[in-house]
């Protein structure tokens, strides 16, 4: 995709609070993600207006939080992973627990993680 240069006019002391707030370097990557957020969660309402009465949005229990600091003291064990790995990791071993509890269908692109979870606690998993 070919990129053109533009002007705008621009209030620097949000763009300098955004940049910090999203944690990049520049106005210009603070305009960027900013944008990219809008643009997504525009798309997630609309999903959601279509879908969203449905589906329900599962959020993790209590106890598929204590379960999964269980899962994943055996996962480092058994893996040797370090703090930045189980701590992504520990974001899909709760998707894949409150799916596990409402016996949903899981599906993800993300074959490695939610195999490797799925190794350790039985889910139903479609990989696309």
């Amino acid at each position: 995709m070919a990129l053109s240069i533009t002007s705008i006019r621009l209030d620097k002391r949000l763009a300098d609070e955004a940049a910090e707030v999203l944690g990049v370097k520049s106005r210009t990557e603070a305009i960027h993600a900013a944008l990219r957020e809008i643009v997504a969660l525009k798309r997630f309402k609309k999903l959601m207006s279509k879908y969203g009465g449905n589906h329900p949005i599962l959020t993790p229990t209590e106890n598929n939080w204590l379960e999964s600091g269980r899962l994943l003291s055996k996962i480092r064990a058994a893996k040797g992973f370090g703090p930045e790995k189980l701590r992504d990791l520990h974001f899909d071993v709760l998707i894949a627990l409150s799916a596990r509890s409402v016996g949903a269908r899981l599906i993800t692109s993300n074959r490695a993680d939610f195999v490797l979870i799925a190794s350790y606690r039985k889910v139903q998993l479609e990989i696309w």
